[in-house]
């Protein structure tokens, strides 16, 4: 590759885009979802199977196999797109590449059962052209910003970016806008920061800008923690580019030079993809020295994370880039004044940045008409947990609870139901059906006891037990908690203690007093954001669930089976056929009986499994 001025950038997207998937003269472009869920789900073995089904019946040089980045419907990939039908095939197989070649590719003819069928049992087929959403319920209140290339391109090959208006935005920056004015758009646009805080991104930008300093840096944090979040990951693996020419927008905006992408190494396909893209922008000129020949220098290094939730957290995060143990320090000074090696940072999450260069071509009016008041553009969820459609979800800010969990959702696996969703990770609150109608942004979530955070949604069914989800939360923290300050060591250490004492069937009613001082006595007194939110969960449940709470204080009953400790089980005889199907399979051989008369167990030895009550066909087991 030959570094590019300006019009030869534009010359390569006009020739990108003219020949986007046909420059050599395929009749077929297959795109497989190349992310690291579909990957783990024989993806790979698809996309193989595709290229060598291609060559075997003969149409090697008619049908290119592409892999994308997650197409978001995780609860249905591997995902796989044939283009130009905009055929929409889900769950696949690798035994189903030989009939997508011979019947679609040889044949012209769809692959009807690959389609994804509504709950009526009607299917769904394609797309009205590449590029717009499938008509399916997963699809249809969502508006992607954020993953808009995500299943579009090929996240490995620049030209694809480049041909889908990438770059435009960094073309406007060097040569038609000055600081202020990318700041200002920023400020039109009124985009907050998506790592959870919800700060304004254009005033970060602008209070680095103001502070005079030699040298001044750029931080992607990449660093996420929250357990089932995975959106920023999922961004970087579909479209790494918006995130390199997001951060060297930002380095012409405030006057930095040097930008570090901060990256948990758990990982690998993100960062392998990221490396690509990099080398990629430095080879055309879009990175490194003299910038589509503008005079303006920005480089970008990847620096490794262990994996520390603490390091989400901007200070803790620039410590660890130091190559200190990742703890934070006490704000003020902000990264805007002090940050990196004490120089002024500016520090912006994955998603926060990979909606910059859509704002920038499209104008930050177009990004303020969406959403709501406070709170604007989109907003993505990584939804998860009981829900009948899991997966990436990107929808406009104001989107009610109940739109994304029964509508984009598909509702509860099972016909269960409802019983709470989780947003913002350890740091946020379960949600109630009380507010299933609430319009959420930043600070419905916060007036409702919970948070965006980083944009985790972890849905629950009645059989989840509030009480143990607090205490896996709490047991969490523990874990990721740097000890620095006492409120979060020793506050999240002595709540994780009451709610496994409550738990196991030991509480009184005294410990949710103490619970909730402790949990509000660690909001006022923490160090960092960690330790200012671990208890959220716990309170959240004591004020939503606190009848679940006395239960197991008072009637030491676990209403969802889950305590261990509160559970017992035994066999009713006048329901038991002797079948001794609950002895063969108890792991403690704790059931004794004989053929065809009623079993008993030996409660000393039963270890609560459950395995008895899982395999009676009779009903004869009871659990309580």
């Amino acid at each position: 590759m030959s570094k590019l001025n300006t019009d030869a950038l534009n010359k390569l997207r006009d020739g990108a885009s003219g020949e986007f998937r046909n420059k050599k003269g395929y009749t077929h472009y297959i795109l497989t979802c190349g992310g690291t869920a579909c990957q783990s789900n024989k993806g790979v073995e698809i996309y193989e199977g595709l290229i060598a089904e291609a060559k075997k019946q003969g149409v090697g040089d008619k049908v290119q196999v592409i892999k994308t980045g997650c197409f978001g419907f995780c609860e249905r990939g591997p995902i796989v797109k044939v283009l130009p039908d905009n055929s929409f095939y889900v769950d696949v197989k690798p035994e189903d590449a030989e009939e997508i070649i011979s019947s679609q590719v040889k044949g012209g003819k769809e692959v009807d059962r690959l389609f994804y069928k509504n709950p009526d049992g009607s299917p769904v087929q394609k797309a009205a052209a590449h590029g717009d959403l499938p008509p399916i319920g997963f699809y249809q209140k969502q508006q992607r910003v954020v993953l808009r290339n995500c299943g579009i391109i090929n996240p490995e090959v620049i030209e694809e970016y480049i041909a889908n208006q990438g770059y435009i935005a960094l073309q406007k920056s060097l040569f038609e806008w000055k600081p202020d004015d990318i700041i200002n758009e920023l400020k039109t646009s009124g985009l907050r920061g998506r790592g959870g805080a919800g700060f304004p991104t254009w005033m970060k930008w602008d209070a680095t800008k103001k502070v005079a300093n030699d040298i001044k840096y750029v931080v992607c944090n990449a660093d996420e923690g929250d357990p089932g979040a995975y959106m920023d990951r999922s961004t970087i693996e579909g479209d790494p580019h918006s995130v390199i020419e997001a951060m060297t927008i930002c380095g012409r905006a405030i006057g930095a030079s040097q930008g570090f992408v901060y990256i948990r190494a758990e990982y690998p396909l993100a960062v392998h993809r990221l490396e690509l893209a990099l080398a990629q922008a430095k080879d055309y000129g879009l990175l490194g020295n003299d910038i589509l020949g503008s005079g303006f220098n920005f480089d970008i290094e990847i620096r490794l994370g262990a994996g520390a939730f603490v390091c989400g957290e901007e200070t803790a995060l620039l410590r660890s880039l130091e190559g200190g143990r990742g703890m934070p320090t006490p704000k003020p000074p902000f990264p805007a004044v002090a940050g990196l090696w004490g120089k002024p940072t500016c520090i912006n999450n994955v998603e926060t940045l990979a909606n910059i260069p859509a704002i920038l071509v499209r104008g930050g009016a177009w990004f303020a008409s969406m959403g709501t008041e406070k709170s604007k553009g989109t907003k993505v969820f990584a939804l998860t947990g009981k829900i009948n459609n899991s997966g990436l979800v990107e929808v406009p800010m104001g989107t009610t609870l109940r739109e994304i969990i029964f509508e984009i959702g598909g509702g509860i696996k099972n016909g269960k139901k409802f019983k709470g969703v989780q947003t913002g990770g350890p740091s946020g609150g379960i949600l109630t059906e009380k507010v299933l109608d609430t319009p959420i942004d930043y600070e419905s979530l916060t007036q409702m006891g919970s948070m965006m955070g980083s944009g985790g949604m972890i849905v629950m069914d009645e059989d989840d037990c509030v009480v143990d989800v607090a205490r896996f939360y709490m047991d969490f923290c523990v874990d990721e908690s740097c000890g620095k300050c006492s409120p979060c060591r020793i506050g999240t250490t002595q709540i994780l203690k009451i709610l496994e004492k409550i738990t196991h069937g030991n509480g009184d009613e005294a410990d949710l007093i103490k619970l909730e001082t402790i949990g509000k006595a660690m909001q006022k007194a923490s160090l960092c954001a960690l330790g200012g939110t671990a208890a959220n969960p716990t309170l959240s449940t004591i004020r939503n669930f606190r009848e679940e709470y006395m239960e197991h204080i008072h009637d030491h009953k676990c209403r969802a089976g889950k305590c261990k400790s509160l559970l017992s089980f035994t066999i009713l005889e006048d329901k038991c056929k002797g079948c001794g199907m609950c002895a063969k399979n108890c792991p403690a051989a704790c059931i004794t009986g004989e053929k065809k008369k009623p079993y008993t167990i030996d409660q000393s030895k039963c270890v609560k499994c459950g395995e008895c009550f899982k395999n009676c066909k009779f009903d004869a087991v009871v659990r309580a």
